[in-house]
């Protein structure tokens, strides 16, 4: 599967969203500084995101964005479906069933379908909460573990 900055844009931005969410609208610039993605791909995206029923604007002063709906029932899969980023791990060309490089279909044509379906299922059972609370776990573990550095290098008290 090729994912494209599209796609992984998408999903980042969507996060930071999501974890800011309590405060109000989000504006693009806020995201597009704290996750270094340009403004205008990021108007680009979330272009796309509306379309796809995932966010919603609030205009006028402390207008941004938020999530139309909750972060529990937005999946990765659905974000990135949202942008036009295809979730299969195959060369097939677009039109018809046959064709992946060639004219003909490949012989390892259904492997790589079975895994495309993998993925799609996996990225499908991924919502955004999940990933915000893998993240805070994350970053505790990461904290925890630079606690017990310290503590080994500087020894008991």
């Amino acid at each position: 599967m090729r994912l494209t900055t599209r796609g992984r844009y998408a999903v980042t931005a969507m996060l930071d969203l999501a974890q800011h969410a309590n405060r109000g609208p989000v504006t693009l610039a806020e995201i597009s500084n704290r996750q270094q993605i340009s403004l205008s791909y990021l108007e680009q995206l979330f272009a796309k995101l509306r379309r796809g029923g995932l966010v919603g604007s609030v205009r006028g002063p402390g207008g941004g964005y938020q999530l139309d709906r909750g972060a529990e029932q937005i999946s990765v899969a659905a974000i990135i479906r949202a942008v036009d980023e295809p979730i299969h791990a195959t060369s097939c060309k677009d039109k018809g069933t046959e064709g992946c490089r060639r004219d003909t279909r490949c012989i390892t044509h259904d492997l790589w379908a079975r895994l495309g379906e993998h993925i799609y299922h996996y990225l499908e059972s991924v919502s955004l909460a999940q990933l915000m609370r893998d993240g805070s776990a994350l970053a505790m573990l990461g904290e925890a573990e630079v606690d017990h550095t310290e503590m080994v290098l500087r020894g008991p008290h």
